[in-house]
């Protein structure tokens, strides 16, 4: 007799659920998952016990007519596709036919469901039909699953506390509720309600929901496409920081997905401006043809696989680098940022009638801005210069009237100041006069725009920079400054070795072992290109007789041992990862450090300089370099105003 036998069909569906349904969290994700496929807008999910013991969801979508009812609790049971050529076409959430009845085989679980006409029930216990019969004819599903997993006590044993299961479910409803703006969620667990969004489209109700309104206020929108690709989202300055990836939250075509290569890409596009072991917030929504994704990798359809992938990342990363590039990125001070929490409430209430963000009217303001208000705004201040013994209104220092407005005006600057757009066209020409500058003038005044002109007070500490102008205090860290501008020049230089080499009068010899000086050797031609030049010497040694003039004094040898040891960690040589690891290394080597003074003329000059660097306002490691405190900040600390 055979040794091989056909499992039967309830624990086939329990072997499926150990795939399907690991946790509370996997069922609500499915359940959520077949009520948005059914064109749900209102979504209610009812938990007790982090859903262990209970999990009720109910939605008002198209419901299941009564001869399916019992099939689509068979294996592999599906209104999603038809035949083999659907599976590359995948627009809806499941499509796989296994989430019911795996649900259904290790838990208790009733079903009420009608299209209109009539309704049904259905009770089913560990996957075995209990009953079915006629039920009011409500339009939509309402399926509650009670003592999940009673039929499989081991499954239980690995459940964690209630505080992180229901973290889990948590964090599900809020990508769902983020991918799908347009539909009302509303998530209650033993009687207290969690979250509830408006289903108005809004995502920014949905992320003020979630992360809270103040988040809300310091995000910025994208936008970008290619020819496969269309990209839009909401990212957070860079000063708001989170310590995991949890708050990069990536959907593709309505589904949420986790793709580590997708978030590296993120973080590239912040680059520099991140401190090292912190991740931005971000929502990031992609469009593309179905045919470039394959969503059936997994049985959870969080894993997917993308053709095309390099040019996805690409311009994910210039999309957010993009973004930054013509922002003010000092943060505030602490003042400021108690006063926009202040404020949050009211900027939250007028969400709902203020048009989004990333939307230009026709007077070419902000949404929400009237152009009266603009022209009267610009007249006074103009005035208060003239006031002020100035011929005129700097309007070379301010790259628009908006950033014109907020400087002088501390009420407005929570609404405004991360929705504004920004725009090429010289402010002379949105005055009513003609200015016309060519590509490379433009970029070099908004270069310089980002950072205000300052004028030095002197220093604190040895360490910190005061300088001040009519927007108020800066301090600035002055060893972060320098390191910045010094990164900017090594990251040219290392891209470029030249014959511009200085001879050594004493070589420099290194020493490995045997397979490190493998590596080495079969790398040699790489850390020729990032300045390092190796001639092998003896037995497991180098010696080095020259290196590029641009290695900062009396630093040399221990930064070439620092290359080749960055060299020696890659898993995977990458040269241009190699040169920007080079380029912060030696910056923050060339760099003045704390408790060293600087005359004011040096400081001046510190500061020209770094009003000129591409990214003025964080070192290389992603520390801030500036923080700025309003008059307005100030006058409130001294309480000179209210």
């Amino acid at each position: 007799m055979g040794k091989i036998i056909q499992l039967d069909d309830a624990l086939s569906n329990k072997i499926a659920a150990g795939e399907v349904v690991e946790r509370p969290a996997s069922v609500v994700k499915e359940l959520l998952e077949n009520a948005i496929d059914a064109n749900s807008s209102v979504i209610e999910i009812d938990l007790e016990e982090a859903g262990l013991a209970k999990i009720r969801i109910t939605d008002n979508g198209d419901g299941i007519e009564e001869e399916d009812v019992l099939i689509a609790f068979q294996r592999h049971a599906t209104s999603k596709i038809k035949n083999e050529n659907d599976l590359f076409r995948i627009r809806t959430l499941g499509f796989r036919g296994e989430a019911l009845p795996s649900i259904a085989s290790v838990s208790r679980l009733e079903m009420k469901t009608s299209t209109g006409l009539e309704g049904n029930k259905v009770l089913i216990e560990g996957g075995k039909v209990e009953t079915i019969e006629k039920a009011a004819s409500r339009k939509g599903t309402d399926i509650t699953i009670s003592d999940l997993f009673f039929n499989t006590p081991a499954r239980l044993k690995y459940m964690k506390t209630v505080h992180t299961e229901l973290g889990n479910i948590t964090d599900v409803v809020n990508r769902l509720a983020l991918a799908n703006p347009s539909i009302s969620f509303r998530l209650v667990h033993n009687g207290r309600q969690l979250l509830k969004t408006t289903g108005n489209g809004d995502v920014r109700q949905v992320l003020a929901a979630i992360y809270g309104i103040n988040m809300v206020q310091s995000m910025i929108p994208i936008s970008g496409e290619s020819l496969d690709y269309k990209i839009t989202g909401y990212i957070s300055m860079p000063e708001i920081t989170r310590a995991s990836r949890n708050y990069i939250s990536t959907m593709i075509n309505g589904r949420f997905i986790k793709n580590y290569a997708l978030v590296k890409a993120i973080q590239e596009g912040y680059h520099t401006l991140l401190p090292i072991g912190r991740y931005p917030v971000v929502l990031l929504t992609i469009e593309m043809d179905p045919l470039l994704i394959d969503v059936n990798v997994h049985p959870s359809k969080m894993e997917v696989r993308l053709s095309k992938e390099q040019e996805l990342n690409h311009l994910v990363t210039s999309v957010i680098k993009d973004a930054f590039k013509t922002k003010e990125l000092i943060p505030a001070g602490v003042v400021a940022q108690k006063q926009e929490k202040a404020k949050s409430e009211q900027f939250f209430l007028e969400l709902d009638h203020t048009e989004d963000a990333d939307h230009k009217q026709d007077n070419g303001s902000t949404p929400g801005v009237s152009k009266p208000f603009v022209e009267e705004k610009a007249a006074e201040l103009s005035e208060r210069y003239k006031a002020a013994g100035q011929q005129e209104f700097p309007k070379n220092e301010l790259p628009n009237w908006q950033n014109a407005i907020v400087a002088q005006e501390p009420f407005m600057e929570p609404k405004f100041k991360v929705q504004e757009e920004q725009h090429n066209v010289p402010i002379n020409s949105q005055f009513g006069t003609e200015d016309v500058k060519d590509d490379s003038e433009i970029q070099a005044e908004e270069k310089a725009l980002r950072v205000p002109p300052l004028y030095p007070i002197g220093q604190m500490h040895g360490t910190y920079i005061l300088a001040q102008n009519e927007r108020g205090l800066y301090i600035i860290d002055q060893h972060a400054a320098q390191e910045r501008i010094k990164y900017e020049y090594f990251r040219e230089k290392v891209g470029q070795v030249t014959t511009e080499l200085q001879d050594l009068l004493v070589p420099i010899t290194l020493e490995y072992s045997a397979d490190e000086c493998l590596k080495i050797s079969e790398y040699q031609h790489e850390l020729e290109r990032v300045g390092v030049i190796l001639e092998p010497f003896g037995y497991n040694s180098f010696i080095v007789r020259s290196h590029p003039q641009w290695l900062p004094n009396g630093e040399e040898k221990e930064l070439i041992e620092d290359m080749i040891e960055q060299l020696l960690l890659m898993k995977k040589v990458d040269i241009k990862k190699l040169r920007e690891e080079a380029a912060i290394m030696m910056s923050c080597k060339a760099s003045i450090k704390a408790n060293h003074f600087l005359r004011i003329d040096e400081i001046q000059a510190l500061l020209d300089e770094l009003r000129r660097a591409s990214d003025p306002f964080t070192c290389p490691h992603g520390r801030p370099i500036i923080v700025h405190y309003s008059t307005y900040e100030m006058e409130k600390m001294f309480k000179r105003v209210m």
